[in-house]
Formats: structure tokens, C-alpha cells, sequence
């Protein structure tokens, strides 16, 4: 493995998605916990209706790129970042971008399931109530097609009421992505949505990823390189907070450009 940064080259796609495609754009972004730079010149154009895999080792900065497409990082303290990165065409961190409406565009689930402990059905009406939403009847046809689109209405259309925290751990991730559509966003980051689930769930939820994306564009960080090469139609490898190679998932795979990608896939560190 490398440890001189300006060893390392990043290897742009071959197939560049059109402009025409494209939904989030990182330019020469930059990020900093006080003094440490954690991202390094990143320059990422990621397609829409696509499922686009960070992977790398721990601390190579995939989670800290993922969190500054809803400008979760904010909330660190000593955090500094510089650069652009536009959703949509729009610059998310434009003074005046509105950050409440970023969270409504861009869904986020995390590595272990985050239910409120409220019924499954308020888990859902959550998001639309806070936008100001009252009529039941709406509320419930937004219930009913999150949980549809989350591959979970079977499972509980007769339970509503339950508490949510009743649910099994894959059955409370799939409500957490349900939670995250109910808003109708055009983006869902997924952070290690996986880390934590059985085989059997973790099968389900790619399943729903893959179903997803006709609607939305999903981002996920996974260190499964296995499900990475299931689900992802591009994949992302990045080390020492750099983008090191970027192509479709297939080229990634069998024919990597660096010999860093190939020593990760390999399996020769991280």
C-alpha cells in the first residue's frame, strides 16, 4: 500500500455520464477536521436512477463524503469545507440554500436502524407532517406507498399501530428507507445500511435497492465489496481521503486501472 499521497492518481470513469444525467457533482471539494484534511480534491459526477458504491478502507473518508451530500457535517464541530458540490444543478452550500429543504431531498439511513419510538405508521407520517401535511387521507396513501416501495406493507398493514421498535432489525431498516421516501427525495444515502443485518435481511434490503433506483438515485458505503459488486452500477474506490478510481462497477472489478484498486479488491489490505 501506498503512503506518499502524491503517489497516488485518480483514474477517471471511461464512460463519463452525460451531463443531461447527472444529479450530484463534486467539485474540488475539500473537507478538514481542524487542521487534518480528510477529502482531498474530490471531483465526482454521480448519474441519476443509478446506485453508486463508495468503498475503501476504514478512515479512507467514503462516510465523510456520503455526509456532506446533506450537509450532515455541519453539525461536527471544527469542521471546514471547501469546494462545491451542486444536487440538481443547485449549490448545497450556497449560503442561502435553505439546509431543511437539502434534508428533504436528500434521505439518509444509517449503518444501525434509528426508529422513533413511536407506531410504525408515525414513523412514516413523520416527515410529511413536519411539511405541513394534516389531511389523514393523504397521510395514509403516503403510509401505504412508503411501505409499499419498501417491500414492508405486507408485513405490517395490520399493525400499524404497533410500536416500531417491535420490528425485527432488517424489518426496521426497511422502515427507516421507508421513513426516508415518504418525503418523496430525489437522492438516498445509505451509510453501511447492511452492517448489522443477517444474510437474510441484507438480501431483502439489496433487493429493495435494486427496485429503488428506477425512482431515486442511491449512494451507499459498504466495506462488502460482494454487495458492492451486486447491487452498484458504479462504484467508487477511495484511499487517504482521495477518489482513486471511479468506473462502472463491472470494470472496477474484473479490469482496475490502479494497482491500488486491484490490491483492495484482492484483498491485500484494508
Amino acid at each position: 500500500m501506498l503512503t506518499d499521497m502524491q503517489q497516488l492518481r485518480p483514474v477517471q470513469p471511461n464512460q463519463q455520464p452525460k451531463d443531461d444525467e447527472i444529479i450530484i457533482e463534486c467539485i474540488d471539494l475539500s473537507l478538514y477536521y481542524g487542521d487534518k484534511r480528510a477529502l482531498i480534491d474530490v471531483n465526482l459526477n454521480i448519474p441519476k436512477n443509478s446506485i453508486t458504491a463508495f468503498i475503501g478502507p476504514s478512515g479512507c473518508g467514503k462516510s465523510t463524503l456520503l455526509r456532506c451530500m446533506n450537509r450532515l457535517n455541519d453539525l461536527v464541530e471544527g469542521v471546514t469545507i471547501a469546494g462545491t458540490i451542486k444536487i440538481a444543478g443547485v449549490d448545497i452550500y450556497h449560503p442561502n440554500y435553505d439546509v431543511t429543504s437539502l434534508r428533504r431531498r436528500v434521505g439518509m439511513v444509517f449503518q444501525r436502524s434509528n426508529p422513533f419510538p413511536k407506531s410504525i405508521y408515525d414513523n412514516i407520517a413523520y416527515g410529511p407532517r413536519i411539511g405541513g401535511m394534516t389531511r389523514k387521507s393523504q397521510l395514509d396513501e403516503i403510509v401505504e406507498k412508503s411501505l409499499q416501495y419498501s417491500a414492508l406493507w405486507d408485513e405490517v398493514k395490520d399493525r400499524l399501530d404497533d410500536s416500531a421498535l417491535g420490528l425485527s432489525g432488517g424489518q426496521q431498516q426497511r422502515l427507516c428507507i421507508a421513513r426516508a421516501i415518504a418525503v418523496e427525495p430525489q437522492v438516498i444515502l445509505m451509510d453501511e445500511p447492511c452492517s448489522a443485518l443477517d444474510p437474510i435481511s441484507t438480501e431483502k434490503i439489496e433487493e429493495l435497492m435494486l427496485l429503488l433506483k428506477d425512482k431515486y438515485t442511491i449512494v451507499v458505503v459498504t466495506h462488502n465489496l460482494q454487495q458492492a459488486a451486486r447491487v452498484s452500477d458504479y462504484t467508487v474506490f477511495m484511499l487517504l481521503g482521495k477518489i482513486i478510481e471511479y468506473d462502472l462497477t463491472d470494470k472496477i472489478f474484473q479490469n482496475p486501472q490502479c494497482k491500488e484498486t486491484e490490491a483492495y479488491i484482492g484483498g491485500r489490505f484494508g
